[in-house]
């Protein structure tokens, strides 16, 4: 789908219509403008004996064009649908007040609808406005290499596997990854990250599999801003395709998926209007019952009709669910409707994934301890060589490790690496064995093993490390450990969730028990699963659901898709650039980073809070201004601007929305 469509989707809200004209798109507003200039023109003549009747009639009759052009337009769209709205009852309301021959008060009428209209259509503007900037996020051209030469091309053109150059501090023109050169990318756009993360190419000769399996410090997203350096990226993603354009096109559809508030607002409203119809029919003969004539009889009704026109009430649910919206979505976080945004507001239990959402979802070194008095240094250079021989993913996590975090340099005396199966390696360092593995290997190698090595061992086992023994010479030389540990923010973002009410976090984890134990009290979570299977995860979550009536489930969105599908709202981490995560997930949080939860539920929370005061806001303005109109209380001036004063209230509180931050 073209930026340009997807655009034009974003306009197509359900409660729109067309307010563009001769005057662009404020002409709404111009129109407004134009009915009152008329009114008051009108209401002038009206006070000079010298200026005859029909000129002022006139300018009224100016002001009800202008004042009624687009409530006329959207009354006939309705009514086409079965449909009969606010729109519809203001239009009767002036038509009767021509009817009585009270021009002025028909006019009042329309010019301060029109303008309380254009005016709400300019402030929920604002929060379209905050979700189309999407679009502009992506560039049109691309820079195309095609061999020696490099030309300008439309994004559109681009097809996988192009070459593409992305010059410094430009916007990159695919989903892809890095083939040559290094730079910081600002990833804000997709993700929400403050700070530009570095991203380096992918090493001379890796397979270039597909988007969502390249490691993100080698990926690349369409319409993040590229740094100070040139860098080569590699299109594995069309422009439709690209995770900047899915994001446009679910925002755009998570406007239309309504709340259970709003289906609750959109019943009221069908048997609300009509039981005003047939009241204001019935107040019409009044007359006959009470000592007044026809005409007070019908201007009564009238004013009642505007009055309990719940405008308010129709946009107060709607304008906070779109605000919500645009703000999550500006902070990296998509929110598909307005039910997914009112669920996560109500919860009080999560259930969360361990790997890759708790923890960093790759082992790393947590002791490296010396012993019976070898040299540490000596004692690093040694393993590095010989797991630098091995393929296995914890030899990998160590040697990387040991050079990037301990300095370490390769040798290179070690070699004959043999893999003893679901025990560990045998090599020979400079000449002699070398055993790096578990208990058993060491004890095979009839290595001794002191008592204080075994508590070490148990200690660093019962808290869900894997413990390594390394023996050389037939000595025990050394103890590693690597965990894959909780993420650094993972502790403060729980605290969060804790304060702002979420009394309940429980982990579902494949590991062993005593690994997820250890997870839980270092995190702070209350209750924590292990051993368990993808489809155990599935039946937790529905005890769980059962148990509480509202859980979450966070997780990648890929193995825990099953568990997110049957939990209350499945929160999907890390969608960027994963369609699985972004299709299965009812909120995605666009970067790993777990502390956007905390923000996300709190907007939550505030958006219902919103609900809630614009509600009361609609209802109480109705409620207050239909007995004040029954007994003659109000006029029709009065009526209207009270009745579009409330509506622009809740619109504006709804905005406040846009400028939410969780309180720290």
């Amino acid at each position: 789908m073209s930026n340009k469509k997807q655009h034009s989707k974003l306009n197509n809200h359900a409660h729109d219509h067309a307010h563009g004209g001769i005057f662009g798109e404020n002409t709404e507003l111009y129109f407004s403008i134009l009915s009152g200039f008329f009114f008051f023109l009108g209401l002038i003549m009206t006070t000079w004996s010298q200026v005859p009747g029909w000129a002022a009639l006139i300018s009224y009759i100016a002001a009800y064009f202008f004042g009624g052009f687009y409530a006329l337009l959207e009354a006939v769209e309705k009514m086409g649908q079965g449909e009969f709205e606010i729109d519809f009852l203001m239009i009767i309301a002036a038509i009767g007040a021509a009817f009585i021959d009270s021009w002025g008060e028909g006019a009042l009428l329309l010019f301060l609808f029109s303008l309380g209209h254009s005016l709400e259509h300019y402030a929920m503007g604002k929060a379209k406005k905050s979700i189309k900037a999407l679009g502009e996020l992506s560039p049109k051209t691309a820079l195309l290499k095609d061999g020696g030469d490099i030309r300008e091309i439309p994004v559109g053109k681009l097809k996988l596997n192009d070459i593409i150059v992305v010059r410094p501090n430009s916007k990159i023109a695919a989903d892809g990854v890095i083939v040559k050169g290094s730079s910081s990318i600002d990833q804000a756009p997709i993700t929400g990250e403050s700070i530009p993360i570095d991203k380096t190419a992918l090493p001379t000769n890796t397979p270039i599999t597909n988007f969502e399996e390249i490691d993100s410090e080698h990926s690349v997203f369409m319409g993040t801003i590229n740094g100070n350096d040139l860098l080569e990226v590699q299109v594995l993603k069309l422009n439709e395709d690209a995770t900047i354009s899915r994001l446009i096109k679910m925002v755009s559809a998570a406007e239309t998926k309504k709340s259970p508030t709003q289906r609750l607002t959109k019943k009221f409203e069908k048997w609300f209007v009509p039981s005003v119809v047939i009241l204001v029919l019935g107040l019409c003969f009044a007359y006959v019952f009470l000592d007044e004539t026809p005409r007070e009889s019908f201007y009564r009704a009238i004013t009642v009709l505007v009055a309990a026109s719940p405008c308010a009430l129709a946009i107060s649910t709607p304008s906070a669910v779109l605000s919500a919206i645009a703000r999550a979505a500006k902070k990296g976080v998509l929110i598909k409707g307005g039910l997914a945004l009112e669920e996560l507001g109500s919860l009080r239990t999560i259930a969360f994934d361990k790997t890759g959402t708790l923890t960093e979802g790759k082992p790393r070194l947590t002791n490296v301890q010396p012993m019976n008095g070898f040299d540490k240094e000596e004692f690093l250079e040694l393993v590095l060589d010989v797991e630098s021989l091995s393929t296995h993913p914890l030899a990998k996590a160590i040697s990387k490790e040991l050079v990037e975090e301990y300095g370490v340099e390769r040798k290179q005396l070690s070699s004959q690496l043999k893999v003893v199966q679901g025990k560990g390696v045998v090599a020979y360092y400079n000449g002699d064995k070398v055993y790096i593995g578990n208990l058993q290997l060491i004890k095979d190698a009839s290595i001794p093993i002191d008592g204080d090595t075994a508590q070490k061992m148990d200690a660093l086992l019962e808290d869900g490390h894997t413990v390594m023994l390394v023996g050389y010479r037939d000595n025990l030389i050394g103890l590693l450990s690597v965990m894959d540990a909780p993420r650094k923010a993972t502790a403060a973002t729980l605290e969060q969730l804790k304060e702002i009410g979420i009394n309940k976090m429980i982990m579902l984890t494949g590991d062993h028990q005593g690994v997820a134990n250890s997870i839980a009290r270092q995190i702070g979570l209350t209750e924590a699963m292990g051993n368990l299977l993808p489809e155990d995860k599935v039946e937790v979550v529905g005890k769980l659901k059962e148990k509480e009536r509202k859980i979450a489930m966070v997780g990648d969105g890929v193995n825990d898709a099953p568990a997110m599908a049957i939990s209350t709202v499945g929160v999907a981490m890390g969608a960027a650039g994963s369609d699985v995560a972004l299709e299965t997930a009812d909120v995605a949080l666009m970067s790993d980073k777990i502390e956007s939860l905390p923000f996300v539920i709190g907007l939550s929370r505030q958006s219902k809070v919103i609900i809630k005061q614009n509600l009361w806001i609609s209802m109480g303005i109705v409620a207050i201004l239909i007995p004040a109109t029954l007994m003659g209380l109000a006029k029709i001036g009065v009526a209207v601007a009270i009745h579009e004063g409330s509506t622009l209230l809740v619109v504006l509180n709804a905005l406040r929305l846009l400028r939410y931050e969780l309180d720290k």
